[in-house]
């Protein structure tokens, strides 16, 4: 009798271990889950791959984009150069190949992400055409959510076709909404938005302007709205 009461308890116990098992919560379970996966992540060989070609005649170089696959953690992320299993292939580099001699050089000497890149060509009879490459960047964590994405700051570069003469042309803590080149001006015209709540978002709520950056000698954009201007401006409609 002492025997069957012993191994009565036996299975009790055994049953209430196993029940309360089962019943841990799933998010613990999913946070464990989270954490073995990203620690096989950091085991994985870090290797960098390569985009297709990018071939401009009016160049004499190639243009070899250095890409870095990472797990996706934002479906709408708009940097990413492709995906693929689950994979986002963000654009960190270009390798610049000359057509001629073979020499290769970096376009950028500094962690980043290139968030696109346009060429630009401005043609008047008469003149020599001038030829750039806009890259928009993104280079810092401007949110402090310890990671660079879209939300952050997206800064305008120029370049020559050879990706030399890198040159910033919009201010630090701003994203580039739009651009067009006048060619009668020789010049590009950016449309940014401003974090002028400083609130680390880029919103509805914040400034936006215009910077004019002359193609003859490029160089940091010149906001073309004064603070005097937009005060006028407010003043008659606000009234």
């Amino acid at each position: 009798m002492i025997v069957n009461c012993f191994w009565k308890k036996i299975t009790i116990s055994i049953f209430i271990a196993t029940f309360a098992f089962s019943c841990e919560p799933t998010a613990n379970r999913r946070i464990e889950q989270t954490q073995v996966e990203a620690t096989e992540e950091q085991k994985l060989p870090q290797n960098i791959g390569y985009g297709d070609l990018i071939i401009k005649e009016q160049s004499d170089y190639l243009m070899i984009p250095v890409t870095l696959p990472e797990r996706s953690q934002e479906k709408d992320s708009n940097y990413s150069v492709s995906r693929s299993s689950g994979r986002e292939y963000k654009l960190h580099n270009f390798i610049f190949y000359h057509k001629q001699d073979g020499a290769t050089h970096l376009l950028l000497n500094k962690k980043a992400i290139i968030n696109s890149f346009d060429f630009l060509e401005t043609k008047l009879a008469a003149k020599t055409p001038t030829r750039f490459w806009l890259y928009k960047i993104l280079e810092q964590d401007t949110n402090a959510d310890k990671k660079i994405s879209f939300e952050d700051a997206i800064v305008g570069y120029l370049s020559d076709l050879s990706g030399k003469n890198l040159v910033q042309v919009t201010p630090n803590n701003t994203q580039i909404l739009n651009w067009v080149i006048v060619p009668s001006q020789n010049a590009l015209f950016l449309k940014i938005i401003k974090d002028s709540n400083n609130d680390k978002k880029f919103t509805e709520l914040d400034k936006t302007n215009f910077v004019r950056v002359n193609l003859d000698k490029p160089s940091m954009g010149t906001e073309i709205i004064s603070d005097s201007i937009e005060q006028e401006t407010k003043s008659y409609i606000f009234k």
